[in-house]
């Protein structure tokens, strides 16, 4: 394997668990008594976008059709992130020093990842190639094993458990409309 594909593989987990940390820094900060069902919903929004991104990564060829695509995905995600925090801060959920410190890896890392899609793709990312191809030949398992395994386990289980425990207590937080 590569220096540089070692290397992405490197950010990558690196993004997963600052992904956990924040799930952990949730828990801390009692999210489903707080923000509740509200903030959780924006949790798994911001995670479908960043997938079908990644999804999008595995697929297709990268040409400039794709990178619009991924980058429209990640602008979204931004979008949400800031809904996310709105929500937070109009329910008072107080939102630690590490948390914050999080965000800043969570929400610059899906940036970074697409600057490494278009350097490493360079020129085809920007050659004026409007296509949606699929890959051919397709990445191998591996590939996808070593994409979609790791966000399941350190992302998707924990955002799945908080917003079940959110649903389950949404009862007792006074309103999940954003103010």
């Amino acid at each position: 394997m590569s220096t540089e594909l070692w290397l992405a593989c490197i950010g990558y987990l690196v993004w997963l668990l600052a992904g956990t940390a924040d799930f952990l820094c949730h828990w801390r900060t009692d999210l489903p008594h707080t923000s509740g069902v509200a903030e959780s919903t924006t949790h798994l929004v911001e995670l479908a976008l960043l997938g079908a991104a990644v999804v999008a990564w595995l697929v297709f060829d990268i040409t400039a059709l794709t990178v619009m695509l991924m980058f429209a995905l990640v602008i979204a995600h931004a979008v949400v992130g800031y809904i996310d925090t709105r929500i937070a801060f109009a329910r008072r959920r107080v939102i630690l020093p590490v948390e914050q410190h999080v965000h800043s890896v969570l929400d610059m890392a899906p940036i970074v990842a697409l600057v490494w899609v278009v350097v490493s793709s360079w020129p085809a990312a920007i050659d004026g190639d409007w296509e949606l191809r699929l890959r051919a030949p397709a990445l191998p398992f591996a590939a996808w094993a070593v994409a979609l395994l790791p966000p399941v386990v350190l992302c998707i289980v924990p955002a799945v458990g908080e917003f079940s425990v959110a649903w389950r207590t949404r009862r007792f937080v006074a309103s999940d409309r954003v103010r």
